[in-house]
């Protein structure tokens, strides 16, 4: 599913009527009635109250069609216009102008009193219909007390299109934000719905295409996509260890033994061949001791203890036998490795993921990666990235999708950005938003089953690209699956990684299903 920016969505109401003949008008009615479906389906509509928060705009107009239809079928409905009610316009103005004989309070307020908090706490739910997808400026005012008044009141809030102080876009909070239980969106989910803090904010996420045709909401040119995943292939009878590929992982250093085993031990977990590790030859024997199945491959190390200068022929010449390298995980920030870690990315001919301490070496020389002729991904988290950007965390946040597009292409590699809802940006400019995934796989060493399990997909035989994202999908599964066990608290890369058979066995047993539900995360009406 794609997901839009706010120009974007503006583009397809836009088109929806100037090409199809789908007018304002039954965009509108549409909007209000997806919205009253879910109230009916989430809480039950007759005989309940309903305070309703109107903006002047188009977002107040649904609102309105919200406020008829509950009315409509036996519902008490308080609508609180915020705004000059002779200031409304087009087919907002008509839906306000249709409220007339039913049995709708209507108040045009400027402050919030008590009738707004009376109503407030006699209501079943609150329908926040207050801003679209348009806002820019900061809540203050009448506005700010409001959503206060909301989020304080512990009543079932539904959002019409995103909860009202997120900024469409950025996911950002401007000033304060409306915190829903559900919000149901129209044409395609927004941008803000996935980047956090706004995701937090967003609840359970309801998507209605309104009656827009499919070549408007599944066009082209809109580049930004939930990672819907590809079908795994399914592993022959007659078959072999060679079938499934060879990556190398050079990893690991002084103080650093799990992420060398995590990251080879994750590739044999998830369904790769054959694994090969070079690691300094003073802490093999302790990783050989936890990964059997992982061919050891003891290197020269400095005096620190980390993989030196004199490996590198060795590897750039054992390299040419694999599929795939990955470099990085637990490698050390000495001096002479990070130079090792840039000479090898330079001359490797193979697809390369780099990770970790690799990624603080490469950004030293970050241009070594436009040259490279084969396929390169690396896996920045938030501070990595920044060093690799050179902006800071807050300039990224709020322009996160255009700045991980820009560096994708800049930097001709593929970009996974981790973090809750992974992004990954390609080549060509797309970007998927990675749904699976929970906040208790922020611990040490995920990033390094991760980069495993990507290496895997690519065995099994996956494009780069889309290695990178079912790799991406599935060590998401695999937390969720362990959370679902033991909760999220203290789940650990361990964890991640002995969770991996089994989620690509709920992957493939429930492919389908992944695939049309959104991962259960977003739910089409």
């Amino acid at each position: 599913m794609k997901v839009a920016s706010v120009d974007e969505i503006t583009n397809l109401d836009k088109n929806a009527e100037e090409k199809f003949g789908i007018s304002q008008e039954i965009l509108m009615e549409n909007a209000g009635n997806a919205v009253f479906h879910v109230i009916e389906n989430e809480i039950g509509v007759r005989e309940k109250r309903f305070v309703i928060f109107a903006g002047p705009g188009n977002n107040g107009g649904d609102g309105f069609v919200v406020a008829r239809k509950l009315a409509s079928t036996g519902a008490k409905v308080s609508l609180f216009l915020i705004g000059d009610k002779n200031k409304l316009k087009g087919v907002t103005k008509k839906n306000y102008i249709r409220l007339n004989g039913f049995p709708i309070e209507q108040y045009n307020i400027e402050f919030f009193d008590r009738i707004v908090e009376t109503s407030i706490e006699k209501s079943d739910a609150i329908i926040d219909a207050i801003f679209g997808t348009g806002l820019s400026k900061k809540i203050s005012g009448i506005h700010k007390k409001i959503i206060q008044g909301i989020n304080f009141s512990n009543k079932t809030v539904i959002s019409v299109d995103i909860p009202s102080g997120i900024n469409g876009d950025t996911g950002e909070i401007m000033g304060i934000a409306v915190k829903a239980d559900c919000t149901v969106t129209f044409g395609l989910p927004k941008r803000g719905h996935f980047l956090y803090p706004g995701a937090e904010h967003t609840g359970k996420l309801y998507v209605s295409h309104i009656s827009c045709p499919p070549s408007l909401y599944e066009n082209p040119d809109i580049n930004v996509q939930l990672n819907t995943p590809v079908e795994l292939p399914k592993r022959k009878k007659d078959t072999h260890k060679g079938n499934y590929g060879k990556a190398l992982f050079i990893a690991g250093g002084k103080n650093y033994l799990g992420a060398p085993m995590f990251c080879s031990y994750a590739f044999l977990r998830s369904g790769g061949g054959l694994s090969y590790l070079a690691t300094p030859k003073s802490i093999a024997p302790f990783i050989a001791m936890k990964a059997g199945e992982v061919i050891i491959m003891p290197a020269q190390e400095t005096k620190e203890q980390s993989i030196s200068m004199q490996n590198l022929d060795n590897l750039l010449k054992l390299s040419e036998q694999m599929d795939i390298v990955a470099i990085g995980s637990g490698i050390t920030l000495e001096k002479e490795t990070k130079k090792f870690v840039r000479e090898f990315v330079k001359q490797v001919g193979k697809p390369v993921i780099i990770d970790g301490d690799g990624l603080t070496a490469v950004s030293e020389e970050i241009k070594i990666l436009k040259k490279r002729k084969a396929e390169t991904i690396i896996t920045p988290h938030m501070g990595e990235f920044a060093k690799i950007t050179k902006k800071t965390i807050n300039e990224i946040k709020k322009n996160r999708i255009k700045i991980l597009q820009e560096n994708a292409q800049e930097l001709n590699a593929i970009i996974i950005l981790k973090g809750a809802f992974t992004l990954i940006g390609t080549k060509d400019g797309k970007i998927f938003i990675n749904l699976s995934g929970n906040p208790g796989m922020a611990t040490a060493g995920s990033g390094d089953v991760l980069t495993g399990a990507i290496a895997a997909m690519y065995g099994l035989g996956l494009s780069i690209e889309s290695a990178a994202r079912t790799g991406v999908f599935i060590h998401g599964i695999s937390g969720d699956l362990k959370a679902k066990e033991k909760g999220i608290d203290g789940i650990t890369a361990t964890d991640i990684l002995e969770g991996l058979p089994g989620a690509i066995k709920y992957y493939k047993e429930n492919y389908k299903t992944i695939k049309e539900t959104n991962y259960e995360r977003i739910y089409l009406i």
